[in-house]
C-alpha cells in the first residue's frame, strides 16, 4: 500500500508539501499541486483520514441530526448546512431521530462515536437537561429551531410564538373572529409556541380560545385532512382556519374542495413555513415565512466561527414574516 512518503518521492517534493496539498492549503503552486495529485493517482494513494484526525484532533466532519429526511422542510436546511461546511472543506454525517427521545439519544451517540468535531441538532424529544449536559462536553453543539435559556448562545431559532400570533392576527384584521386551528403535535416545541401565539391574538380582541375549534395534527398532509373533517363534524361556526404548517393546509383545503367549497370565498386559510408550493397552489397561500434554510446556514456559520475560528457574524434569533397572498379575505 502506497504511503505519503512514496508520493513525495515520486512527485519530487517534501512530505510537508504533500501534506499541504492534501489539506488544500493555498500556499502551494498550481504546478506543484498537479505533480502531487498525479503522483497520488499513479500510486493509488488515499489519505488515511482516521489517522489524520487522531494526529490533529480534528476530523473535519460535523454530525447533523434531524427529525426526518422526507418532506419539503428539512431538505433546504440540510442543503444549506452542507454547502456552508463544504465551502470550508468540512463534511457532514447525517442521522435521523424520528422525534423519539431514545432514537435521538442513540443518534447523538452514533455521531459522537464517529469522531465528529461538532454536532448540529434539530431535536424535539430530548429533554432540555440532556442537551444542557451535552453542551458541557468536549464536542460543541448548536441547536436549530429550539431555545434553551441556559445555553442560548448555541441556539439558532425562530420566534414561533410571534409567528403564530401574526397568522391569527392577520385573520382578525380581516374581520374574522370564529377562527379554527389545526396545530402541530403537542410534544413539539415549535407547535406549542405557535399555538400560544394564536391564543394571544384571540385574547387581544376578547375572543376566548375554544378547544372545540382546535385539532392536534402531526404536521403531515393527512392530519390536515383529519383535522378538517373533525372541525366540520363538530358543527361549530368558523370562517377561517389557521394551520400550524403549510403541509397540513394542503390536506385541509382538499377536504373543502371535495365538499364543493370555494377558497377563500367560503373559508379563509393561513399557513406556516412558506414552503415552495405555497406560492404555486390556487389560491396562492397566505402563510408565515419560516427561514429554515437560513437557520441551517447560520448553524454551520456558528460552528465555523466558534469551532474553526473564522471571523464571521452569526445571527441567533430569526423573526417570522407574514407573506400575504390570496387564501384569506375580508368578511363583514
Amino acid at each position: 500500500m502506497a504511503t505519503i512518503y512514496d508520493v513525495s518521492l515520486l512527485a519530487g517534493v517534501s512530505l510537508a508539501t504533500v501534506s499541504r496539498v492534501m489539506n488544500k492549503n493555498t500556499n502551494v503552486s498550481e504546478k506543484t499541486k498537479q505533480k502531487v495529485l498525479a503522483a497520488m493517482a499513479e500510486l493509488g494513494y488515499r489519505p488515511n483520514t482516521f489517522a489524520q484526525s487522531l494526529a490533529s484532533n480534528c476530523s473535519n466532519s460535523v454530525g447533523v441530526l434531524v427529525s426526518q429526511l422526507d418532506g419539503p422542510y428539512y431538505g433546504p436546511m440540510m442543503a444549506e448546512i452542507e454547502a456552508a461546511l463544504r465551502a470550508d472543506n468540512r463534511h457532514v454525517i447525517i442521522a435521523v431521530g424520528h422525534s423519539d427521545a431514545a432514537q435521538e439519544i442513540d443518534s447523538v451517540e452514533f455521531l459522537l462515536s464517529k469522531g465528529c468535531d461538532a454536532l448540529i441538532l434539530d431535536v424535539e424529544a430530548i429533554s432540555d437537561d440532556y442537551l444542557i449536559k451535552l453542551s458541557q462536553s468536549s464536542t460543541p453543539i448548536v441547536l436549530i429551531n429550539r431555545y434553551i435559556a441556559e445555553i442560548s448562545d448555541c441556539c439558532i431559532y425562530l420566534n414561533n410564538e410571534l409567528g403564530g400570533y401574526m397568522a391569527t392576527r392577520h385573520l382578525i384584521e380581516l374581520g374574522h373572529r370564529d377562527i379554527a386551528y389545526i396545530s402541530g403535535p403537542s410534544k413539539k416545541h415549535d407547535a406549542i409556541e405557535r399555538l400560544e401565539g394564536h391564543k394571544r391574538a384571540l385574547a387581544e380582541v376578547g375572543v376566548s380560545f375554544d378547544p372545540a375549534l382546535c385539532f392536534e395534527g402531526d404536521y403531515k398532509e393527512d392530519s390536515g385532512v383529519e383535522g378538517m373533517n373533525y372541525l366540520f363534524s363538530q358543527n361549530n361556526k368558523f370562517t377561517a382556519v389557521v394551520c400550524a404548517n403549510d403541509q397540513m393546509v394542503s390536506g385541509a383545503i382538499s377536504v373543502c374542495l371535495e365538499r364543493g367549497m370555494k377558497i377563500p370565498q367560503d373559508l379563509s386559510f393561513v399557513g406556516y413555513d412558506n414552503i415552495p408550493f405555497a406560492r404555486y397552489v390556487s389560491p396562492k397561500l397566505t402563510t408565515v415565512n419560516n427561514p429554515i434554510h437560513e437557520m441551517g446556514k447560520m448553524a454551520a456559520l456558528w460552528l465555523l466561527k466558534n469551532l474553526y475560528k473564522h471571523d464571521i457574524e452569526v445571527e441567533n434569533v430569526f423573526e417570522p414574516e407574514l407573506v400575504v397572498r390570496n387564501s384569506a379575505i375580508r368578511i363583514g
